[in-house]
Protein backbone atom coordinates (compact mmCIF):
# COMPACT_ATOMS: atom_id res chain seq x y z
CA UNK A 1 0.00 0.00 0.00
CA UNK A 2 1.31 3.31 -0.55
CA UNK A 3 2.54 5.84 1.93
CA UNK A 4 2.34 9.66 0.76
CA UNK A 5 4.20 11.84 3.19
CA UNK A 6 2.94 15.80 2.63
CA UNK A 7 4.80 19.07 4.18
CA UNK A 8 2.01 21.51 4.58
CA UNK A 9 4.70 24.17 5.72
CA UNK A 10 6.84 23.79 2.44
CA UNK A 11 3.95 24.24 -0.33
CA UNK A 12 3.18 27.46 -1.24
CA UNK A 13 -0.14 28.48 -0.46
CA UNK A 14 -0.93 28.86 -4.05
CA UNK A 15 0.11 25.66 -4.96
CA UNK A 16 -1.34 23.19 -1.92
CA UNK A 17 -4.66 22.71 -3.27
CA UNK A 18 -3.21 21.24 -6.43
CA UNK A 19 -0.76 19.50 -4.66
CA UNK A 20 -3.30 17.50 -2.49
CA UNK A 21 -5.87 17.16 -5.14
CA UNK A 22 -3.79 17.38 -8.53
CA UNK A 23 -5.12 19.64 -11.52
CA UNK A 24 -6.31 19.30 -14.54
CA UNK A 25 -4.66 20.80 -18.21
CA UNK A 26 -5.39 24.54 -18.39
CA UNK A 27 -6.42 24.93 -15.12
CA UNK A 28 -4.07 27.79 -14.46
CA UNK A 29 -0.73 29.41 -15.89
CA UNK A 30 1.76 26.30 -16.14
CA UNK A 31 -0.52 23.56 -16.08
CA UNK A 32 0.68 21.78 -19.46
CA UNK A 33 -0.83 18.53 -18.34
CA UNK A 34 -3.05 16.52 -16.17
CA UNK A 35 -1.65 16.01 -12.90
CA UNK A 36 -2.58 13.72 -10.21
CA UNK A 37 -2.68 14.85 -6.82
CA UNK A 38 -1.10 13.49 -3.14
CA UNK A 39 -4.55 12.15 -2.02
CA UNK A 40 -4.84 9.99 -6.11
CA UNK A 41 -1.37 8.70 -5.29
CA UNK A 42 -1.67 7.39 -1.55
CA UNK A 43 -5.52 5.84 -2.83
CA UNK A 44 -5.48 2.30 -0.80
CA UNK A 45 -2.80 3.39 1.55
CA UNK A 46 -1.91 6.22 3.78
CA UNK A 47 -1.39 10.17 3.23
CA UNK A 48 0.44 11.91 6.06
CA UNK A 49 0.14 15.55 6.87
CA UNK A 50 2.71 17.12 7.95
CA UNK A 51 2.45 20.19 10.31
CA UNK A 52 -1.47 20.63 9.00
CA UNK A 53 -1.83 23.79 11.03
CA UNK A 54 0.12 25.45 8.12
CA UNK A 55 -2.66 25.27 5.73
CA UNK A 56 -5.23 27.84 5.15
CA UNK A 57 -9.32 27.93 6.02
CA UNK A 58 -10.46 27.44 2.33
CA UNK A 59 -7.65 24.63 1.81
CA UNK A 60 -9.03 23.02 5.15
CA UNK A 61 -12.78 23.10 4.18
CA UNK A 62 -11.87 21.14 0.80
CA UNK A 63 -9.80 18.39 3.16
CA UNK A 64 -12.69 18.42 5.43
CA UNK A 65 -14.83 17.34 2.35
CA UNK A 66 -12.55 14.74 1.50
CA UNK A 67 -12.56 13.07 5.22
CA UNK A 68 -16.03 12.86 5.52
CA UNK A 69 -16.85 11.79 1.69
CA UNK A 70 -13.82 10.39 0.83
CA UNK A 71 -14.31 12.32 -2.74
CA UNK A 72 -12.47 15.45 -4.57
CA UNK A 73 -12.68 17.27 -7.97
CA UNK A 74 -9.19 18.57 -9.35
CA UNK A 75 -8.58 21.65 -9.58
CA UNK A 76 -9.62 22.65 -12.98
CA UNK A 77 -11.94 19.61 -13.16
CA UNK A 78 -15.59 18.91 -12.75
CA UNK A 79 -15.23 14.95 -12.41
CA UNK A 80 -15.66 13.71 -8.89
CA UNK A 81 -13.14 11.55 -8.13
CA UNK A 82 -13.38 8.97 -5.07
CA UNK A 83 -10.77 8.04 -2.37
CA UNK A 84 -9.89 5.68 0.11
CA UNK A 85 -7.29 6.99 2.20
CA UNK A 86 -6.05 6.73 6.01
CA UNK A 87 -5.10 10.22 6.84
CA UNK A 88 -2.15 11.02 9.97
CA UNK A 89 -1.60 14.75 10.61
CA UNK A 90 0.86 15.87 12.68
CA UNK A 91 1.86 19.35 13.85
CA UNK A 92 4.21 21.32 16.59
CA UNK A 93 1.51 23.58 17.25
CA UNK A 94 -1.50 23.44 20.40
CA UNK A 95 -4.36 23.09 17.44
CA UNK A 96 -6.64 23.29 20.52
CA UNK A 97 -5.34 27.31 20.94
CA UNK A 98 -5.74 27.60 16.97
CA UNK A 99 -9.42 26.34 16.61
CA UNK A 100 -10.05 29.45 19.82
CA UNK A 101 -7.82 31.62 17.83
CA UNK A 102 -10.11 31.17 15.08
CA UNK A 103 -7.02 29.75 12.62
CA UNK A 104 -8.35 26.38 12.37
CA UNK A 105 -11.36 24.83 11.48
CA UNK A 106 -13.29 23.38 14.69
CA UNK A 107 -15.05 20.52 12.77
CA UNK A 108 -11.98 20.00 10.54
CA UNK A 109 -10.31 19.40 14.56
CA UNK A 110 -12.87 17.43 15.74
CA UNK A 111 -12.56 14.98 11.84
CA UNK A 112 -8.60 14.69 12.52
CA UNK A 113 -8.86 14.09 16.85
CA UNK A 114 -9.78 10.91 16.44
CA UNK A 115 -6.90 8.88 17.88
CA UNK A 116 -4.47 11.66 19.67
CA UNK A 117 -0.83 10.54 20.46
CA UNK A 118 1.47 13.46 22.27
CA UNK A 119 5.12 12.96 21.52
CA UNK A 120 7.08 14.80 24.10
CA UNK A 121 9.39 17.32 23.21
CA UNK A 122 13.31 15.74 23.33
CA UNK A 123 13.91 18.25 26.20
CA UNK A 124 11.12 16.37 28.43
CA UNK A 125 13.01 13.08 27.48
CA UNK A 126 16.98 14.07 27.60
CA UNK A 127 17.64 10.71 28.43
CA UNK A 128 17.51 9.55 24.75
CA UNK A 129 19.81 11.79 23.86
CA UNK A 130 23.20 9.58 24.30
CA UNK A 131 21.18 6.70 22.52
CA UNK A 132 19.96 9.22 19.52
CA UNK A 133 23.64 10.85 19.18
CA UNK A 134 25.43 7.82 18.70
CA UNK A 135 22.88 6.06 15.92
CA UNK A 136 23.32 9.73 14.32
CA UNK A 137 27.00 9.49 14.80
CA UNK A 138 27.53 6.23 13.00
CA UNK A 139 24.90 7.53 10.42
CA UNK A 140 26.74 10.49 9.11
CA UNK A 141 30.19 8.95 9.57
CA UNK A 142 29.40 6.29 7.49
CA UNK A 143 27.84 9.02 5.17
CA UNK A 144 30.64 11.56 4.80
CA UNK A 145 32.81 8.58 4.96
CA UNK A 146 34.51 9.62 8.56
CA UNK A 147 36.32 7.99 10.89
CA UNK A 148 34.23 9.83 13.88
CA UNK A 149 33.52 7.05 16.57
CA UNK A 150 33.17 8.04 19.67
CA UNK A 151 31.62 11.34 21.92
CA UNK A 152 33.69 12.44 24.07
CA UNK A 153 31.79 13.29 28.11
CA UNK A 154 32.40 17.06 28.21
CA UNK A 155 30.77 16.67 24.55
CA UNK A 156 28.04 14.26 25.90
CA UNK A 157 27.37 16.76 28.17
CA UNK A 158 27.04 19.53 26.69
CA UNK A 159 24.19 17.97 24.14
CA UNK A 160 22.35 16.36 27.26
CA UNK A 161 22.13 19.89 28.86
CA UNK A 162 20.66 21.49 25.49
CA UNK A 163 17.26 22.47 25.53
CA UNK A 164 16.74 21.38 22.34
CA UNK A 165 13.80 23.71 20.95
CA UNK A 166 14.29 21.84 17.09
CA UNK A 167 13.90 18.39 18.68
CA UNK A 168 15.43 15.62 17.44
CA UNK A 169 16.02 17.43 13.87
CA UNK A 170 18.17 19.84 15.65
CA UNK A 171 19.96 16.89 17.56
CA UNK A 172 20.74 15.24 14.28
CA UNK A 173 22.16 18.37 12.26
CA UNK A 174 23.63 19.56 15.21
CA UNK A 175 25.47 16.00 14.61
CA UNK A 176 26.06 15.85 11.21
CA UNK A 177 27.74 19.05 11.48
CA UNK A 178 29.78 17.50 14.44
CA UNK A 179 30.79 14.67 12.12
CA UNK A 180 32.00 17.48 8.99
CA UNK A 181 34.03 19.43 11.14
CA UNK A 182 35.57 16.89 12.98
CA UNK A 183 38.12 16.45 10.13
CA UNK A 184 40.57 13.36 10.75
CA UNK A 185 39.64 13.28 14.52
CA UNK A 186 37.77 10.19 16.00
CA UNK A 187 36.24 11.49 19.37
CA UNK A 188 32.99 14.65 18.93
CA UNK A 189 34.25 17.32 21.09
CA UNK A 190 32.09 20.25 21.91
CA UNK A 191 33.88 22.72 19.75
CA UNK A 192 32.82 20.39 16.97
CA UNK A 193 29.22 20.89 17.92
CA UNK A 194 28.94 24.42 16.38
CA UNK A 195 26.83 25.25 19.62
CA UNK A 196 27.14 28.72 20.43
CA UNK A 197 28.44 29.61 23.83
CA UNK A 198 25.02 31.23 25.33
CA UNK A 199 23.28 27.55 24.12
CA UNK A 200 26.44 25.41 25.78
CA UNK A 201 25.53 27.40 29.08
CA UNK A 202 23.42 24.82 30.84
CA UNK A 203 25.77 22.57 30.90
CA UNK A 204 28.17 24.96 32.71
CA UNK A 205 25.65 26.01 34.75
CA UNK A 206 24.95 22.15 36.24
CA UNK A 207 29.10 21.96 35.88
CA UNK A 208 29.83 24.33 38.41
CA UNK A 209 27.21 22.96 40.49
CA UNK A 210 28.49 19.68 40.77
CA UNK A 211 32.03 21.27 41.08
CA UNK A 212 30.70 23.45 44.10
CA UNK A 213 29.46 19.76 45.41
CA UNK A 214 32.38 18.11 45.37
CA UNK A 215 34.41 21.34 47.03
CA UNK A 216 32.55 20.91 49.94
CA UNK A 217 33.88 17.17 50.54
CA UNK A 218 37.15 18.09 51.84
CA UNK A 219 38.93 21.16 52.37
CA UNK A 220 42.09 19.92 50.78
CA UNK A 221 41.76 16.80 48.65
CA UNK A 222 39.09 15.20 46.81
CA UNK A 223 39.17 10.83 46.27
CA UNK A 224 37.89 10.08 42.83
CA UNK A 225 35.58 7.59 44.28
CA UNK A 226 33.96 11.22 45.83
CA UNK A 227 33.60 12.79 42.61
CA UNK A 228 32.28 9.85 40.37
CA UNK A 229 29.81 9.42 43.86
CA UNK A 230 28.82 13.05 44.02
CA UNK A 231 28.34 13.08 39.66
CA UNK A 232 26.38 9.58 39.79
CA UNK A 233 23.74 10.95 42.49
CA UNK A 234 23.89 14.26 40.73
CA UNK A 235 22.40 12.31 37.53
CA UNK A 236 20.04 10.10 39.67
CA UNK A 237 18.57 13.04 41.40
CA UNK A 238 18.36 14.50 37.48
CA UNK A 239 16.31 11.65 36.48
CA UNK A 240 14.05 11.50 39.29
CA UNK A 241 15.44 8.65 40.64
CA UNK A 242 14.74 6.09 37.70
CA UNK A 243 17.68 3.96 37.56
CA UNK A 244 17.57 3.15 33.97
CA UNK A 245 17.27 6.28 32.73
CA UNK A 246 20.53 7.52 35.01
CA UNK A 247 22.65 4.59 34.00
CA UNK A 248 22.00 5.34 30.17
CA UNK A 249 23.25 8.71 30.52
CA UNK A 250 25.96 7.94 32.79
CA UNK A 251 26.50 5.19 29.74
CA UNK A 252 27.10 2.30 32.19
CA UNK A 253 24.95 -0.74 32.95
CA UNK A 254 21.96 -0.75 35.29
CA UNK A 255 24.03 -3.72 37.30
CA UNK A 256 27.00 -1.56 37.84
CA UNK A 257 24.61 1.43 38.67
CA UNK A 258 22.99 -0.76 41.33
CA UNK A 259 26.01 -2.23 42.75
CA UNK A 260 27.31 1.49 43.67
CA UNK A 261 24.37 2.61 44.67
CA UNK A 262 24.39 -0.87 47.19
CA UNK A 263 28.28 0.34 48.18
CA UNK A 264 27.00 3.55 48.49
CA UNK A 265 24.12 2.69 51.31
CA UNK A 266 26.28 -0.17 52.62
CA UNK A 267 28.75 3.28 53.57
CA UNK A 268 25.97 5.35 54.83
CA UNK A 269 26.36 7.61 51.79
CA UNK A 270 22.97 7.26 50.42
CA UNK A 271 20.51 9.46 51.04
CA UNK A 272 16.75 8.35 52.19
CA UNK A 273 15.50 8.89 48.56
CA UNK A 274 17.54 6.65 46.85
CA UNK A 275 17.85 4.43 49.72
CA UNK A 276 15.06 2.52 48.56
CA UNK A 277 15.72 -0.25 46.06
CA UNK A 278 12.91 0.19 43.74
CA UNK A 279 12.43 -1.64 40.39
CA UNK A 280 14.07 -0.73 37.27
CA UNK A 281 12.14 -0.02 34.08
CA UNK A 282 14.32 -2.30 32.29
CA UNK A 283 17.79 -4.56 32.58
Amino acid sequence: APFIRVNCAAIPENLIESEFFGHEKGAFTGAISKREGRFELAHGGTILLDEISEISQAVQAKLLRVLQEREFERVGGSRTISVDVRVIATTNRNLEQCVERKEFRQDLFFRLNVVPIYLPPLREHIEDVPLLARSFLKRFSRKHGANVSDISPECMSVLCNHSWPGNVRELQNVIERGVILCGDETVLKPEHLGLSLRQMEPSVTQTSASVNEIAKLDDKLVKLSDVERVHILNVLQKCKGNRTHAARLLDISIRTLRNKLNEYKKQGMLSECFANDTPDLEE
